[in-house]
């Protein structure tokens, strides 16, 4: 079917609202406009759907969902009366439309006599993780499109362990909805009636609670908190999002007696009007936070993203000004605090490991091996570190001690199997306390770890490519990569070229492939002959293709410079 015809199909649909086919009528005469809210559905893989909120195939909408959840449901009842008798738990953020979406997935579960377990309001998205362990579900849903922009939702399928729905059951999902009417293929029920007759039933405080107190277990130098409570002060924003609540509970339960918070973006806001993006590796977004901070003598501000999974940092420098750090060097930064704060304890666990991705920094690395950790590499995505510690739980080989990945997602415990900022804004703000006993700040030990490792230097460009088009260029883009990958970049001779979506290593000079352990994926690492690697991978959730560049120099200056050159190179990508 056309996009055209699809238009048409859904134009004349008894079950479109008034005000969404005058949302179809009004771009009528604009053919691009149809194509790209109709040219294909969005895709629904092992991160669920993501997409521009609106009427349309390719687009966030209560269809869509509901859609979506039928598939679910299918998929659910194939496992038995007793899966559909465990029930789902569903989670949702402040995004527009997202309470609605998650009232309609709800009530489509329902109908499909499956239980339900939904929160009583927005909550953060590691909290819906530890609800579907918790509560022994067969699957979680939220509705969530995390830091990306306003005018995005998404929706997030979770398993009985509580990681992202694995591969195989995404694959089923998906050929699910292709089998299923969008329209006519639905089973639904008003919420209010299945609230009422026992089908959907809420979670509240007794959750929080819960959730809390297997976040606080993961303090590790609570005594250092104590010891600097009365005079350490700490910033918190939720940039308007899902841990308004309980970020700043868990800081106060842990001990800290002076958690300011930004008052205008406390406040519950799809729009995000104090920010021009509510994702905390932009540092712009931190303005309001560091006025705050400047007027009450702060050395730490913390800010999570609007579901809650994600967390971002600013600390004062040795001048005095604030600056951010990265999702690397917070991974930095927590790994390094872990191995030593649990050593100097005696609650390092036997076999202790790291899980990290390929396209995060080299220099954790280098901190578990000095400390005899060892380290485990995966995809890109927290589904990928939650397999691995599956795996590791399994083998019994290892011990989990972190999961971290440069896009500023962290996650320690067993409680939960998605990044989790809340228990991470409790162990940057107890590293911090831990560092203030010692009259450091964090960007004293973050120079202190350079000065004794190296200077390492990762910076990540976003080669945005929007609409059908863009999605053309992206695939074109990658193709020719892997065709024809470059011999150099930016002058530097390439030794290797790693192709994860075949698995194979090939060395430019002997021409010898050799396997990798990692396969599946479309992405390319360009490993040069001064050891920086180039990563390069279309993102799964946004219209842009990534490009990674992992670095060390002698100095700073020279890893700085070595940096600027090959980024100017991947920003020359888009040409070929």
């Amino acid at each position: 079917m056309t996009a055209q015809q699809e238009y048409l199909l859904w134009l004349n649909s008894q079950a479109l609202s008034d005000e969404e086919r005058e949302e179809l009528k009004s771009c009528q005469h604009d053919p691009k406009e149809i194509e790209d809210r109709f040219f294909a559905p969005l895709a629904f893989g092992t991160g669920g759907l993501r997409g521009i909120m609106g009427v349309g195939l390719n687009r966030m909408n209560v269809h869509v969902v509901r859609h979506a959840t039928q598939a679910l449901a299918n998929l659910i009842l194939h496992e038995g009366r007793n899966a559909a008798e465990r029930g789902v738990a569903v989670a949702y953020d402040c995004r527009h439309n997202s309470e609605s979406f998650a009232r309609e997935a709800s009530s489509v579960l329902a109908a499909n006599g499956i239980a339900v377990r939904i929160f009583d309001g927005l909550r953060p998205t590691p909290e819906l993780s530890f609800a579907v362990r918790e509560y022994n579900c067969v699957a979680g849903i939220n509705i969530t499109a995390s830091h990306n922009p306003k005018q995005y939702n998404g929706y997030k399928a979770y398993w009985s362990d509580g990681a992202q729905l694995p591969p195989e059951h995404a694959d089923v999902v998906s050929r699910e909805m292709k089998k299923i009417d969008i329209f006519k293929g639905i089973s639904t029920v008003r919420f209010d009636e299945a609230v009422g007759d026992g089908r959907i039933h809420f979670m509240g405080s007794d959750t929080d609670n819960a959730f809390l107190a297997c976040v606080l277990s993961q303090s590790v130098a609570a005594s250092s908190v104590a010891a600097v409570a009365d005079r350490f002060k700490l910033v918190y924003t939720p940039f308007h999002g899902a841990g308004y609540r309980l970020v700043p509970e868990v800081l106060k339960r842990l001990g800290f007696k002076h958690v300011l918070c930004v008052p205008d973006q406390m406040r519950i806001d799809g729009d995000f009007p104090t920010v021009s993006s509510p994702n905390p590796e932009n540092p712009e977004g931190f303005a309001l936070a560091i006025a705050l901070a400047k007027q009450n003598d702060v050395d730490l501000i913390i800010g999570t993203d609007p579901d809650s999974d994600r967390v971002g940092i600013v600390v004062r420098n040795s001048a005095g000004a604030y600056v951010t750090l990265t999702g690397n060097q917070v991974g930095v930064l927590l790994t390094d605090y872990l191995i030593r704060a649990r050593l100097a304890a005696g609650t390092m666990p036997p076999h202790p490991a790291i899980i990290t991705t390929i396209v995060s920094t080299q220099m954790a690395h280098a901190v578990a091996r000095a400390h005899g950790v060892d380290v485990f590499e995966t995809f890109t995505g927290f589904k990928f570190i939650a397999e691995q510690i599956g795996t590791l739980e399994k083998s019994g080989s290892h011990r989990f001690l972190i999961g971290y990945e440069e896009s500023y997602g962290y996650l320690v415990g067993d409680h939960t199997r998605d990044k989790d900022a809340v228990a991470a804004s409790m162990l940057i703000a107890e590293m911090a306390a831990w560092y203030a006993e010692q009259c450091m700040t964090l960007f004293d030990a973050m120079e202190a770890l350079y000065t004794q490792y190296g200077y390492y230097r990762e910076h990540t460009l976003n080669l945005v490519m929007p609409g059908i088009d863009g999605l053309m260029r992206q695939r074109a883009l990658m193709e020719t990569l892997h065709k024809n990958p470059p011999a150099a970049v930016a002058g530097t001779p390439v030794v290797a070229v790693i192709d994860y979506l075949v698995g194979e290593r090939l060395d430019l000079a002997s021409k010898a492939t050799a396997r990798v352990s990692l396969k599946g994926s479309d992405v390319l690492c360009f490993e040069l002959s001064d050891g920086t690697r180039v990563l390069v991978r279309p993102s799964g959730t946004e219209p842009k293709i990534k490009v990674y560049i992992l670095t060390k120099g002698e100095t700073p200056q020279a890893a700085d410079e070595a940096v600027s050159r090959y980024a100017q190179w991947a920003n020359q990508l888009t040409a070929l």
